[in-house]
C-alpha cells in the first residue's frame, strides 16, 4: 500500500485598497468600504501571526491622574485660524490642511511659522516643491522672517527626519507630504504607499517628541484630498482651505478636529502683501450704494458658528432664444430653479420668458436654505424693477407650496444684522428674541414676504405723437393685487 504524502495548501494571495487599507479576500472592481474604483490590488498571502506580549512604554493609569496640562492648545498667533483649530495648536498633534492650487496655502503657513516661532519654540519649515531662495523672496513679500525660524528644501524623508533632530522644533511645517518621499520604498513621490509611509513616520516623531505639525496636503479635480483616504484617518486636524482664485475672500473650515470643534470657520482675505485674518467679513459680501437699485437683497447666513451679512442680486431680460436662460454664480442651480418655480406659481410672477441671472457678491458661496427667502425677494424685485429698501435683511427657507420654513440660529443672525445697522428684517413665523429698536415682519409664505415690500411708483408713460389706432388688448396682471399689494405692472411702453 502506497504510503500517503501530506500537501500543504499554498497560501491564498489577499487583496488591499489603497485608498482605505481595507482588505478583501477576493479582488473586486469598487471597494466596498471606500466606494473607490480600481483601487483594489493584490499584495501578498496573509500571514498567520501570534504577537507575543512585549514591554510597555508606560504603566496605564486612571484617566484622572493623566496630566492634561502637557496638551494645552497653544496660539499660532493667527486668530482666526486659533478659531477653527479649537484655541491653537496641542503639542504633538499632526494638521492636515488642504486645498486648491493657488488658494493661499503656503502664504497662510509661512506667515504662521514666522509668528509661532519663538526662542523656546522653534519652527521648521520645510519645503518639497520650491526652492528655499524662492520661498525666502515670498517671505520678504509678506513680512514673514524670524531668526527663530528654520527653512529646509528637501524631498528625502530620511532627511526630513535629519532636520527634526538638529532643529528640534516645536512647530513642523511641511509642504506638501504628496511631495516628499521615503528611499526604502518603491514609487513615485505622491503614490498611496508613499504617502501613507511619510505621514506614519511624521505622525510617530510628532507625538515622540511633543511636536506639532501642519501638513500641506494636495486635492484633486473633485475637491477631495489626493493620496489614500487612510491619510484623513491618521491625522488629529483635517482643514479646508476654500476659495474663488478671482476673489480675495479665504474661508478654512473643520473637516475634523480631535481637540475641537468642526463647526467653526477662519476668514482670510489675500492681498498683494499677503493673507490676513478677518474678524468681521460681512463687508466683503455687501455692495455700497448711495440709493437702494433693483433686483438686490440682502440676508445673514452661517458659516459655521458665525453669522455673515450677503448680499444677493437678480437680474431679468427678455429672452432672445425659445428656451431662456437660467445662470447662477455663487449659489445653488438646482435651489435656484426650485425658488423661481415657487415665485411664478405662488406669487404671481411671470419668469417663463426672462432669461434670469443670479448671483453672490464678493465671492460668498451660499448653500444654505436661509438665503432662499432673499433670492426670491430679488428675482421679484427685479420682475418689477422696484428696489427693496436698504436697511433691510431676509431670512428664511422656502419650501415648494410656498411656504417660509424657520431655520436655525434665527436670533444670532438678527443680532448681526442689527449690528450691523440693519433696522427690518423678513423671518419665518416665532423667530424668539428680537434685537431692540429693530421692526420684524413674520412671514408665513411667499405671498405675505411680497406684501411685506413697499410698492413702486409708477413711472410715467411715455408720450406718443400719434394716437393709436385701437386700444391695446389688456394684458394679464403679472402681479395680481391680492398677492402683491401696491405693486402695479409694467405695460409694453414702458418697457421700451
Amino acid at each position: 500500500m502506497a504510503a500517503r504524502t501530506k500537501t500543504t495548501a499554498k497560501p491564498r494571495p489577499a487583496y488591499r485598497c489603497t485608498e482605505c487599507g481595507n482588505q478583501l479576500p477576493k479582488w473586486v472592481g469598487r471597494c466596498p468600504e471606500c466606494n473607490a474604483w480600481g483601487t483594489v490590488e493584490e499584495y501578498g498571502a496573509v500571514p498567520i501571526r501570534t504577537t507575543a506580549a512585549g514591554p510597555v512604554s508606560a504603566p496605564a493609569r486612571p484617566i484622572a491622574q493623566v496630566d492634561g496640562q502637557v496638551a494645552t492648545a497653544r496660539s499660532t498667533g493667527v486668530p482666526e485660524l486659533d478659531r477653527v483649530l479649537g484655541g491653537g495648536l496641542v503639542p504633538g498633534a499632526v494638521v492636515l490642511l488642504a486645498g486648491e492650487p493657488g488658494v493661499g496655502k503656503s502664504t497662510l503657513l509661512l506667515d504662521v511659522a514666522a509668528k509661532a516661532a519663538t526662542a523656546q519654540h522653534r519652527t521648521l519649515y520645510v519645503t518639497g516643491e520650491e526652492s528655499a531662495s524662492q520661498v525666502r523672496l515670498r517671505a520678504d513679500r509678506i513680512n514673514a522672517l524670524s531668526d527663530h525660524l528654520y527653512l529646509a528644501a528637501e524631498s528625502d524623508l530620511g532627511a526630513v527626519l535629519g532636520h527634526i533632530e538638529a532643529v528640534g522644533p516645536g512647530l513642523l511645517i511641511l509642504d506638501s507630504v504628496q511631495t516628499i518621499a521615503s528611499a526604502e520604498l518603491d514609487g513615485a513621490p505622491g503614490g498611496p504607499a508613499q504617502v501613507r509611509e511619510v505621514a506614519g513616520a511624521l505622525i510617530r516623531a510628532s507625538k515622540e517628541r511633543g511636536m506639532a505639525t501642519l501638513l500641506v496636503g494636495h486635492v484633486t479635480k473633485d475637491g477631495q484630498i489626493a493620496g489614500p483616504r487612510l491619510l484623513e484617518h491618521l491625522v488629529d486636524v483635517v482643514l479646508s482651505f476654500e476659495g474663488d482664485r478671482h476673489a480675495r475672500l479665504r474661508i478654512i473650515r473643520g473637516v475634523k478636529n480631535r481637540y475641537g470643534a468642526t463647526d467653526e470657520v477662519g476668514c482670510f482675505e489675500l492681498h498683494d502683501e499677503g493673507i490676513e485674518g478677518l474678524a468681521d467679513p460681512s463687508g466683503l459680501f455687501l455692495t455700497r450704494r448711495d440709493k437702494p437699485v433693483p433686483g438686490t437683497c440682502l440676508t445673514v447666513t452661517l458659516e459655521g458658528k458665525r453669522p455673515l451679512v450677503a448680499e444677493v442680486q437678480a437680474l431679468m431680460v427678455d429672452s432672445q432664444i425659445p428656451s431662456p436662460r437660467r445662470t447662477t454664480s455663487g449659489l445653488e442651480s438646482p435651489r435656484i430653479a426650485m425658488i423661481l418655480a415657487v415665485v411664478e406659481r405662488h406669487g404671481g410672477v411671470k419668469l417663463g420668458k426672462q432669461d434670469i441671472y443670479t448671483a453672490t457678491v464678493g465671492g460668498v458661496k451660499l448653500s444654505e436654505p436661509s438665503a432662499d427667502l432673499a433670492v426670491a425677494l430679488a428675482v421679484a424685485s427685479s420682475s418689477s424693477d422696484t428696489p427693496l429698501p436698504s436697511n433691510l435683511v431676509a431670512i428664511g427657507e422656502v419650501g415648494l407650496a410656498g411656504e417660509v420654513r424657520r431655520v436655525t440660529g434665527v436670533q444670532r443672525r438678527l443680532a448681526e444684522a442689527h449690528r450691523l445697522g440693519f433696522t427690518h428684517a423678513l423671518v419665518p413665523p416665532d423667530p424668539g428674541k428680537v434685537p431692540p429698536g429693530m421692526k420684524v415682519v413674520e412671514v408665513a409664505d411667499i405671498g405675505e414676504a411680497l406684501r411685506a415690500i413697499p410698492g413702486r411708483r409708477r413711472a410715467a408713460a411715455k408720450p406718443r405723437s400719434e394716437a393709436p389706432s385701437a386700444p391695446p388688448a389688456p394684458r394679464p396682471t403679472a402681479y395680481p393685487e391680492e398677492v402683491m399689494e401696491g405693486w402695479e405692472p409694467l405695460d409694453s411702453d414702458e418697457l421700451r
